[in-house]
Parts: C-alpha cells; structure tokens; sequence
C-alpha cells in the first residue's frame, strides 16, 4: 500500500512537470529568439538616418564601423546600383561590410519591401530594406549569432528541470511519510489481531494515525478488554463455583468422620477426599489462568444482616455437632450494602468454612457487624491456633500460590473471593489476633464506593474492634437474632 502510494504521486507529480515545463521551455526560447532579432532590427535602424542622407561609400564605412555590430563584422549595407540616364551607362551598386546573405536574398527582400530573416553559416541574418533619398531601396543586413538566439535557454532549461526533480523528489518524500502514517497503524492493527488471535490476551494498539484507524484502534482495545473480561469472569466464576463445592464437601468430610471404622466407612472418607482434591486442583488451574483483570461493581445490594444470619444458621448446625460456641453480634438491624447476596454469601462460607477446616474441634468462633456510617465491618474471630504469618497469606489470597505457612490443602481463593468482595465497595481485607487467641479477619465494606482514608480507615479498625469484643462478651447473656450458644 505504502509503495503504490509512492507510485501513483511520482507519475501524477511527473505529468504535472512535464505538462507545465515542456511548454515553459518552448516559450522561453520563442522570448530569447524574439529578443535577439528585436536587438538586430533596432541596430540595422541606427543607420537608416546616414542612408537617408547619402550614399557615399565613404561616408556609409564610417557609419556601419562606428556601429557595435559593423564593428564586430555583422552589418552590411547593401545599396542598389543607380538607374541609367538617358543615353547613360548603368552605375554600379555599393556593397558595404561582410556579407553573408545570398544576392537573391537581398534582392527579394528589396522588391517586397519587407525584412525577413534568413539562415546562413553560423546564424542568422536580418535583411532590414531602408529607403534612399533618391528613392532606391538599400537593405541593411545584420548577422545574429546562432549563439545570441538561443542566449540563456539552456541556463532556463536547466532550472526548469532542477525545480521539476525537486517537485518529484518532494512529492515522493512526502507521500512517502502519508504512506508509513498510514500503513504503521495498519499494520499494528494486523499484527496485534494476529496476537490477541494466538492467545496473548495483553495485546493492545496505540490509538494513533488517520481517523479511521483510530477508531479501528479504539474498537480492537475495547474488544480485547472486553474478552479479557469475559475470560475473566468465566474462569473466576468456575473458581468461585468450585471454591463453593467445599462447604458441603466440609460438611460431608466431618460426617464421614464420624461413621467409626470399617471398610464402607473408609471407602467414604476417601472418596471425600479424594473429591476435595480434585476440587483444589480446579480451583488452582481456574486461578492460574485468569487474566490479571479488575473486576467490575456489583450488580445489586443486599441485607448484610439478613444474609450472615442465614450462613451462620447453617454453619451452626454443623458446630453444635463439633461441639463449638459460636456467637454472633451486630445482626438485629438491617445493613444495607453494595455487595450481591451471593458474593457476600459466597465470601461468608469461605471464610467460615477455614474455620472449620483448620482450627481443631470444639474451636469456639464469632461473627460481629459493626455499622460505622460510611463502612461496615464484618469481623470473623476464632479461638484456633491461628496464622503465623498474616502477610503471606494475603498474599497467598492476592497470587493464589501457598506460602511455606499455608495449611496443607489451601489454595488461597477463599480470602481472594473475600478480598474481591471488599476492594469492590473500595474497602479492604485485614488478619490479626483475635481477643478469643486465634485469627480475627476483618472485613471493611465500603457503602459509596469510595476507598477509606488511611487515618479513617486505622479509626474504623479499632472501633471495628472494641465493638466487635463489646458483642462478644454480650454474646455470652444476650440472645440476638441468628445468636448461637
């Protein structure tokens, strides 16, 4: 595309010099030869006056030598022999300086009356006929060198061509440069459709260039952002779904616990396990091919009190079978939040789901909800052994990787949902030491979207923190609403 460009503005550029300096040339070199013979008339005019007086050869050399050109050898004076006299003999005719032109010449020129032009050896000769006093008729001849008529149309010529080689030189340089701005943005759109085609999802155009390439350009960005997207949510949604599985799997792997011993009971308790195992394995894979992408807004809120009160009285089953205390706090009164029912259910399962997992029977846990204004905190504690080393397992939560502190089995999507859920009201997600000994998770969600100051959000925590114990230790004499005992 670039070079058939190239191609078409050099031939347009080319017909354009040519039609336009061909023609130039020509009347520049009519003007040099009409400028030559106007000279050659205006000096074959200086010596019209001195034959209107005489015709004395003498007095006529004189004339034509104090001349420029009788001095250089280009005019002659050509005057006729005089008419006889009566009974007389014919004169003879005066022929004065050099002459080039032949007598027929002269002598057709002295009966028509009118100057002409001639060719001769190494020019040109102007026969001018002048009028005597005795009423003949003398032709003055001037010589004009072939040089004088042609006096500067090479110089002329010559910078006609320049300035044509420059036209075409110009226009291919400069339809050179239209050609890269517009085959460049061409062919990195070509190139990274060819790339987001081979998988390499993080492939995007700079949106430069003609204005239809940069629409082109912004359209394929979108379009691949929007696949991202999708890809994103689809294997987000298979990890979340698989991550969902273990709450039953959790429930399951304790009953089966509890089946004693024989072979149908061992049978159970490993295929438990073995499902529990293939569950991780989807949830790795699900994390380590998602696309580093920002998730969007939830789509719609929810009663943060109604759904704990509905997990919690779930999970509470399954503690009074392992003998557990559990307290809840902070739920009587509705909490309205930008986060989906499912999310907030999803998060509250993985996070009570760990509890169950990884901290011994009979670990006592509590929820508390604490209503600060502008947030609300969701705090989980637990009387485990709790994590050693909170850091690394956010940030096994963030990769998806286990850390050398992870428990065995953990693959870090269950803090990852709860972590999500969180950042997407513009809150956070922190691990600490509860005041029951064990892990206290603390869940900040935002209510407009808008993420905490940093002097607010330390505030936040410890209020989160002392009211959180406050409804614990009233847990103990006061029944809410979902209280465990």
């Amino acid at each position: 595309m670039r070079w058939a460009l190239v191609k078409v503005c050099l031939a347009v550029t080319a017909m354009v010099v040519i039609a336009f300096a061909v023609p130039l040339g020509l009347v520049i070199r009519e003007m040099a030869s009409d400028r030559a013979f106007s000279d050659a008339e205006r000096q074959a005019g200086t010596i019209a006056p001195t034959l209107s007086i005489t015709t004395d050869r003498e007095e006529l050399t004189r004339a034509v030598l104090s001349t420029e050109p009788g001095d250089r050898g280009h005019l002659a004076v050509h005057v006729p022999a005089p008419e006889k006299a009566a009974g007389g003999t014919e004169g003879e005719g005066l022929d004065i300086g050099t002459r080039r032109a032949t007598p027929k010449d002269v002598e057709t020129v002295r009966k028509a009356g009118r100057a002409s032009i001639t060719e001769v050896t190494g020019g040109f000769a102007l026969l001018q006929p002048t009028a005597l006093s005795t009423g003949e008729i003398a032709v003055v001849e001037v010589f004009v060198p072939e040089g004088e008529v042609s006096n500067g149309v090479a110089t002329a010529w010559l910078m006609l061509a320049g300035v044509g080689v420059a036209l075409i030189v110009g226009s291919v340089a400069v339809a050179d440069r239209l050609g890269v701005r517009m085959v460049q943005p061409a062919q990195r759109l070509a190139g990274a459709a060819q790339d987001l085609g081979e998988g390499r999802l993080g492939t995007r155009v700079p949106e430069e260039g003609p204005t239809e390439l940069r629409s082109a350009a912004v359209a394929f960005n979108s379009m691949a952002d929007q696949v991202v997207q999708l890809l994103a949510n689809e294997r987000e949604l298979a990890a979340d779904l698989s991550h969902r599985l273990r709450t039953p799997l959790t429930v399951l792997r304790l009953n089966a616990a509890s089946l004693g011993e024989g072979p149908a009971a061992e049978q159970t308790r490993a295929a438990v396990q073995q499902l529990e195992h293939e569950v991780d394995t989807i949830i790795r894979t699900a994390r380590e091919q998602r696309p580093q992408t920002q998730g969007g807004q939830p789509e719609a809120g929810c009663d943060a009190s109604e759904v704990i009160r509905e997990r919690m009285g779930f999970w509470s089953a399954l503690a009074e079978d392992e003998g557990r205390e559990v307290r809840l706090a902070g739920v009587g009164r509705t909490v309205r939040i930008p986060v989906a029912r499912t999310e907030l259910a999803a998060a509250l399962d993985a996070l009570l789901g760990n509890v169950f997992r990884h901290t011994p029977e009979g670990t006592a846990f509590a929820v508390d909800v604490h209503h600060s204004g502008d947030a609300v905190i969701v705090l989980v504690s637990d009387a485990g052994p709790g994590i050693d080393d909170p850091k690394a397992a956010l940030a096994r939560g963030a990769s998806g990787r286990t850390g050398a502190s992870g428990s065995v089995g953990s693959t870090g999507l269950g803090l990852d949902i709860v972590r999500r859920v969180a950042e997407s009201t513009g809150g956070d997600l922190r691990i600490g030491r509860s005041v029951l000994g064990g892990t206290e998770v603390r869940i900040w969600i935002g209510l407009h979207g808008d993420r905490p100051e940093r002097g607010r959000r330390g505030h936040g925590r410890r209020v989160g923190r002392r009211i959180g114990w406050r409804g614990r230790k009233g847990a103990r004499t006061t029944t809410g609403p979902g209280a465990q005992h």
